[in-house]
């Protein structure tokens, strides 16, 4: 028994000095300065553009807050992990609110995560996040298109966030007023 335990009080020693180096080499989490953010070049600039512009008409009509987010990897963490460190970083959605959903793509990872803020979690539960992934991103993907991929889980996405009993947007805009801009698949 007792060299059970110091075996296993030599493997804890072993261990433990490698956690600080295993968290030194998380992969930062960079700054979002538009909603729409791609590390890997994935998505033309018209792409882009054209995805930001929902996003924004997102914001201003219904107040929630999407990021679109690509990025390589998430190293050693697991993409749950560092899209809930990213989100909380960047404070997506209304702050008393939190309205935010965060869709997360590590590409060379080949992993898609939806975060959900609080304030929409009975509009987009765990479960339909994994639908929209598994049902209308990942086909998408397979295909290598994309910006169709992400197209397509936003206008999921919207619809859900109607739904939700949230608090209108500051700006005094009406949703049901707003003509949303078309969300084309930019090729």
């Amino acid at each position: 028994m007792t060299a059970m335990l110091r075996r296993l009080a030599l493997m804890a020693g072993l261990l433990l000095p490698a956690l600080p180096a295993a968290a030194a080499q998380l992969v930062a989490v960079p700054p979002l300065n538009g909603l729409v953010l791609d590390l890997t070049g994935t998505l033309t600039p018209d792409q882009s553009r054209v995805l930001e512009t929902r996003l924004d008409w997102i914001e201003l009509s219904l107040g929630a807050q999407i990021a679109v987010v690509i990025i390589p990897t998430t190293g050693p963490e697991s993409i749950d992990a560092y899209g809930l460190r990213a989100f909380n970083t960047w404070g997506l959605g209304r702050r008393d609110i939190n309205d935010g959903v965060l869709l997360l793509v590590a590409r060379d990872d080949r992993t898609v995560r939806i975060e959900i803020g609080l304030g929409l979690e009975q509009a987009i539960p765990d479960d339909a996040a994994a639908a929209i992934i598994r049902d209308t991103i990942v086909p998408a993907f397979r295909k290598g298109d994309f910006a169709g991929g992400l197209a397509r889980a936003v206008s999921v996405l919207v619809p859900r966030i109607q739904g939700a009993d949230l608090p209108r947007p500051r700006n005094g805009t009406d949703a049901g007023r707003i003509a949303a801009p078309a969300l084309r698949d930019a090729a």
